[in-house]
């Protein structure tokens, strides 16, 4: 009766899409959301096992959580749009996913794990001292938020139908939407810390897939065409833009292109490996696992769900083109509303084509795909912003870091990254133009600008025994100013001189191109005695909190 008179009760946009039954599945989804996080929070601890959990996750929670948080909303909507409008030439970036986590599982995790600090970046405190700690960890603070901010907006988009049935949202629906959903992730982050996040990540990963299976389905039976049919259809080589919609593999060595195979091979390695290896947000998650060992596991598990998933929603979007882009062959079936955008492809086939019931189980998927990147940007955040920057710095101002700021400090910063993530969202929603990107270039094209330097410089200090607290700076600068000349049309310029037809790099090539420049500067510092001494000093700071 409760739920009842609550559905009763709510705005009338929402009755206007959803039947009660649907609004009562996503209000069950919100509320088990609510529980996981107050069970979680109910285990008193301290500061690192907020952060880390103990290092008690099994691997298998790690990988689901790890999957949540890569996918997003940006691949519930945009990797639809991309098969939709194109072909399945972004399951190929695949190939440097795979190769990434490879790299990360054997060559970080383990160095991470002996590091024996709450975040990666203590890694580095011990390789160029604690002004290179800061910087990294500003920078990734920055990108974080950056990023995240873009995929929350992202997020938003969809959500705007469930709550004012808008195709086309106003900024001011936008906003609303992702001031609810960054409320939503960050209760239950601020509860339960990474513990929560891992546990709510790896149901809202199993709804996602739930959502994605029943939409295939629900299309096979809609499309009046058998599967040889279907398939026939989709190898037409008219039925994309550079061949057959089933096209996986595209050799051309355009540099424009973003999917092809080289891209996949080199600007696909370097930007996994940037976002397993140097990312916190997700990194973390390895980090909670019982040995070095499981967590490399569960990486590598979290690739091959990962790829699973990504080939679900590119089903989607193939078998949407038939649904909406074929009347030919839909004939009497074929849908009467007119398709608004293609980057409304996937939700509007939720909004107006599910049955009651069954549509409220798929935008609860959409809700998950949101909170699943969400929560744990936040929560990532808020340990680097603890253990990176606000303990050291009470420690150079001679203040001791006491039982009450560890307990106290977590949780504030958690909701204190939840506020600024929201912020960084609603401008990251006046600041895309649909016109010159898709959903997924403008995520990821976001992630770059940090991504570069920091990836330098941990290579550095991986696999040399050079650089210093300068170069780290200003390798870190570097990446910043390169990716930003790449994103706005130095190749052109620099390829019209070579050609005398400007090509603008596809987003892959920035990573590395920007890697190599912001290694090089790196190595090219070396320590003084005094930054010898302090990463000594650093050293054996670490060694007495692990024996403590």
């Amino acid at each position: 009766m409760a739920i009842q008179n609550y559905i009763t009760s709510l705005p009338t946009p929402i009755l206007a899409v959803f039947g009660p039954l649907d609004v009562g599945v996503i209000v069950t989804y919100l509320a088990l959301m609510a529980l996981v996080g107050a069970l979680a929070a109910r285990r008193k601890t301290d500061a690192r096992g907020y952060f880390l959990a103990e290092r008690a996750m099994p691997a298998w929670a790690v990988a689901l959580s790890v999957v949540a948080t890569s996918l997003s909303v940006a691949t519930f909507v945009g990797v639809p749009e991309l098969s939709y409008t194109g072909d399945l030439s972004y399951l190929v970036m695949s190939i440097g996913g795979f190769i990434a986590v490879l790299i990360v599982g054997v060559l970080f995790i383990p160095r991470f794990y002996r590091a024996g600090t709450i975040t990666i970046y203590g890694f580095l405190e011990r390789r160029y001292g604690q002004t290179a700690l800061i910087a990294v960890s500003c920078m990734f603070l920055i990108g974080r938020l950056l990023a995240s901010g873009a995929r929350l907006f992202i997020a938003a988009i969809p959500v705007c139908l469930l709550l004012f049935h808008a195709f086309d949202p106003s900024r001011g629906q936008l906003v609303l939407a992702i001031c609810l959903i960054g409320a939503l992730g960050t209760a239950y982050t601020v509860a339960g810390g990474i513990r929560a996040v891992i546990w709510t990540d790896s149901i809202q990963i199993t709804i996602v897939v739930g959502a994605a299976i029943l939409s295939i389905a629900l299309l096979l039976h809609q499309i009046p065409l058998s599967p040889h049919q279907i398939i026939a259809a989709l190898a037409d080589p008219a039925s994309g833009p550079h061949g057959a919609k089933l096209r996986l593999f595209d050799f051309s060595t355009n540099p424009t292109r973003p999917f092809t195979l080289w891209t996949a091979l080199i600007g696909g390695t370097f930007l996994s490996t940037a976002a397993y290896g140097v990312d916190h947000d997700l990194a973390q998650r390895m980090l909670t696992a019982r040995s070095a060992l499981r967590g490399g596991l569960s990486l590598i598990l979290s690739q091959l769900i990962g790829m699973l998933v990504v080939c679900l929603f590119l089903a989607i979007g193939l078998l949407l083109y038939i649904y909406y882009h074929r009347p030919d062959l839909m004939a009497a079936a074929a849908p009467t509303d007119p398709l608004r955008s293609s980057q409304q492809v996937y939700p509007q086939f939720l909004v107006n084509h599910l049955p009651t019931g069954l549509s409220g189980l798929a935008m609860a998927g959409m809700l998950a795909a949101a909170q699943g990147s969400l929560d744990s940007a936040i929560n990532a955040m808020a340990s680097s912003a603890v253990a990176d920057l606000y303990w050291p710095i009470r420690r150079r101002l001679g203040k001791r870091v006491n039982a009450g700021a560890q307990a106290k400090a977590p949780r504030l910063a958690v909701a204190g990254m939840g506020a600024v993530l929201v912020l960084f969202a609603v401008l990251s929603a006046l600041r895309y133009d649909p016109k010159k990107n898709t959903l997924i270039d403008f995520a990821l094209g976001v992630m770059s600008f940090a991504y570069t330097g920091m990836l330098g410089v941990f290579l550095a200090a991986l696999f040399t025994r050079r650089g210093n607290s300068t170069s780290v700076v200003i390798a870190l600068i570097a990446g910043v100013v390169v990716t930003g000349l790449l994103q706005n049309g130095v190749s052109d310029w620099w390829t019209k001189k070579l050609t005398g037809h400007p090509q603008h790099l596809a987003s892959f090539w920035w990573m590395p191109i920007g890697t190599c420049i912001c290694f090089l500067i790196c190595i090219a510092g070396r320590k003084t005695r005094k930054e010898k001494l302090a990463t000594d000093g650093a050293v054996m700071h670490t060694d007495k909190t692990n024996r403590d």
